[in-house]
């Protein structure tokens, strides 16, 4: 016991969450290149960063909310009314349906936070009854069936669908999306509160932060990028619904908590948040090689992320665990 003690010790150390998730993805790598010979190929990996594209934009937005230690339970409410909302809108506003649906999130997502600051509602709840009202509504405005982008649409979804210099487009946006949120993360005032918040909030009120302010924008954060999450899967399957990211809740936020960020705050970033993701797309690479039913992903991510939480938390900064 002393032994398991001392691994969770070291597992919980700072470098250690930085250091094991790029290992595992090497690990995890080579592991599928020794069961399928040819998968470190330019074309497989290029594959496999398109796939993974979609995931890593919405874990990017859980991620603001995760480090100043909340959660949010709404993104794949927000992800599939944004399909929903581009699905309809673009026969009648053509490539300004893009941005009305991002705004939707947008709006959710503040909503969320006000709901949680203003309320005091706990982070789980407050977006858990958000992300209700965005399923009823996606349901309602869809008469709770799946709508197909048809030709005339498509053709202002195509480009998302399309490679420049041989990278497709939806890795070049998921690129550019990890590129502006490290930086927002590590250069401005609101990505060091948040980091400040989760770290300790009292400390952070004493140090004459916006709690609240901060608190808000890193959830209005976290539902547009849930909405472009939603857009982008929209373009690539020609389709909106109701429930087209249902599945996506939980392998993004295992991908931030397996990628090293804090589950209670205050640690991570980012490029973390990248790592995590890759390594939810090779896990299913790997179950679908040795051909792991696709229902049982979840399963699988589920224990993933109870295991990453388990090993990593420092419970010496937690007096109770509620």
């Amino acid at each position: 016991m002393k032994n398991l003690a001392d691994l969770k010790s070291l597992l919980a150390t700072g470098w250690a969450q930085g250091a094991i998730p790029p290992a595992l993805l090497v690990v995890l790598v080579l592991i599928v290149e020794i069961g399928s010979p040819g998968f470190l190929t330019g074309e497989t990996l290029t594959l496999l960063l398109a796939n993974t594209a979609v995931l890593f934009i919405l874990a990017t937005g859980v991620t603001f909310v995760i480090l100043i230690g909340g959660i949010d339970l709404s993104i794949q409410a927000v992800a599939s009314l944004a399909s929903v909302i581009l699905a309809q809108l673009l026969p009648s506003l053509g490539l300004l349906a893009f941005p009305v649906a991002i705004l939707a999130g947008l709006a959710f997502g503040i909503l969320s936070g006000i709901v949680h600051v203003r309320l005091r509602v706990p982070s789980f709840v407050a977006t858990l009854a958000t992300g209700g009202v965005v399923a009823g509504i996606a349901l309602w405005s869809a008469n709770g069936r799946a709508i197909t982008i048809e030709e005339a649409g498509r053709a202002n979804t195509s480009w998302i669908n399309a490679d420049i210099a041989g990278m497709p487009v939806v890795v070049i946006i998921a690129a550019i999306v990890g590129v502006i949120a490290f930086l927002a993360l590590r250069y401005t005032r609101f990505g060091r509160h948040s980091i400040a918040v989760g770290a300790g909030e009292p400390a952070a009120i004493a140090a004459g932060i916006n709690v609240n302010r901060t608190k808000i924008i890193a959830f209005a954060v976290s539902g547009m990028l849930a909405a472009i999450a939603g857009v982008i899967l929209a373009a690539r399957l020609s389709s909106g619904s109701p429930s087209l990211a249902n599945q996506l809740l939980l392998p993004a936020i295992a991908a931030v908590i397996v990628g090293g960020t804090a589950i209670t705050g205050g640690l991570g970033g980012v490029a973390r948040t990248a790592v995590g993701a890759l390594i939810i797309s090779i896990v299913r690479i790997g179950m679908t090689f040795v051909g792991v039913n696709i229902f049982f992903e979840n399963v699988v991510f589920g224990a993933v992320l109870i295991l990453a939480v388990a090993i990593t938390i420092d419970r010496s900064k937690i007096a109770i665990i509620k």
